[in-house]
């Protein structure tokens, strides 16, 4: 006997996110205690490292921020963006541009009005770069991107081609008291440190909310989402606009960290390579981002380092790209989706 269902509108999402869990894009136990442990480990890293490998991490979480605000787009929402490098650029530019040269600039009014700006930039943008899809959206957010990167680079708005310095790097004060220093090198650790944790865990509760959920099931199925009742158009604008704001905060820790900003930031080369971390850690996968934020660079430091491979480290893009090529071709989860083949063994192990 057949029986028929009725898929309710707050079904559709539910279903898409119940499938992508069976398929592995949310961690499992064993996962994510060793998540736990990598983390656990990051925090140890100012006590035992020195300071060459101190500003290396803080650069990578940098990065991994980043990808996390790219991923929210291609993993959850399935807008693949050559263009977010942006609003990574322009909170970067803001935070030097605010700075006053010989003292330090507040890092409460500074921090939230580069995510602003950003955020604006990409309201600004997604309405009229969503009203597109496939190919035609990742070529118009290219082009908005490089437009925002000749207007910095022929203007003197930003210092043309040279960029700016930032030459004394916000604090953070409360009545007359500093409580943050960032030219401290292990309180700039810590402080990048609290914030990948926290974008993570606000992304994690994001995308189980019925908004998350919604985003899912638009990127399940978006005629049927939109065939449904809901309004698609918001939902991915919303996505849009935390996206990057969210770019906008790695931005801004970028231009603190190194004391300066350039149009190559905002160039599509930047956008590139954060699409390359999302392929190395797996797309749709939150610790994926984090994961493929530190192979990538990892995996430049190795490649491009004289010590190990002499004159032949100037053409270490050429083995970048083709351990890229093969990391896709053997692994076209990433190395979350290999976390979670270990992650999945070793529960049927324990379950035999």
């Amino acid at each position: 006997m057949l029986t028929s269902t009725k898929t309710t509108p707050e079904a559709m999402p539910l279903m898409a996110s119940d499938a992508l869990a069976k398929s592995g894009r949310f961690p499992i136990s064993i996962a994510s205690a060793l998540l736990a442990l990598g983390a656990l480990c990051l925090g140890l890293i100012p006590l035992i490292g020195s300071p060459f490998y101190l500003q290396l991490v803080s650069k990578i979480m940098i990065m991994a921020i980043f990808a996390l605000s790219l991923d929210l787009l291609v993993g959850y929402t399935g807008l693949v963006s050559l263009g977010h490098s942006a609003y990574f650029g322009l909170a970067g530019y803001v935070v030097a541009l605010l700075s006053p040269q010989y003292e330090a600039a507040s890092l409460l009014t500074t921090l939230p009005l580069a995510m602003l700006a950003s955020g604006v930039l990409a309201l600004a943008i997604g309405l009229l770069v969503l009203r597109t899809s496939g190919i035609y959206f990742i070529m118009v957010t290219l082009a908005f991107a490089q437009m925002l990167y000749f207007l910095f680079h022929d203007t003197k708005l930003g210092g043309g081609s040279d960029g700016l310095y930032l030459y004394v790097k916000p604090e953070l004060r409360l009545g007359g008291v500093r409580l943050l220093n960032l030219d401290d090198p292990a309180q700039f650790y810590y402080f990048i440190f609290g914030l990948m944790l926290a974008v993570y865990f606000i992304l994690r509760m994001v995308l189980r909310s019925p908004f998350g959920h919604a985003l899912l099931g638009i990127k399940a199925n978006e005629h049927r989402m939109r065939s449904l009742g809901f309004h698609v158009f918001w939902y991915k604008l919303g996505a849009f606009v935390l996206a990057g704001m969210l770019a906008g905060l790695s931005g801004y820790l970028a231009a603190c960290q190194f004391g300066f900003v350039s149009p190559e930031i905002l160039s599509w080369h930047h956008s590139g390579n954060v699409l390359m971390m999302l392929l190395l850690g797996g797309i749709g996968s939150l610790y994926g981002a984090v994961i493929g934020a530190f192979s990538f660079v990892l995996l430049q430091e190795f490649f491009s380092s004289d010590i190990l491979f002499g004159s032949w480290a100037r053409h270490w893009q050429l083995a970048m790209g083709s351990f890229i090529v093969l990391m896709v071709l053997l692994l076209p989860n990433g190395l979350a989706g290999l976390l979670h083949r270990f992650g999945s063994t070793a529960a049927g192990k324990d379950r035999k």
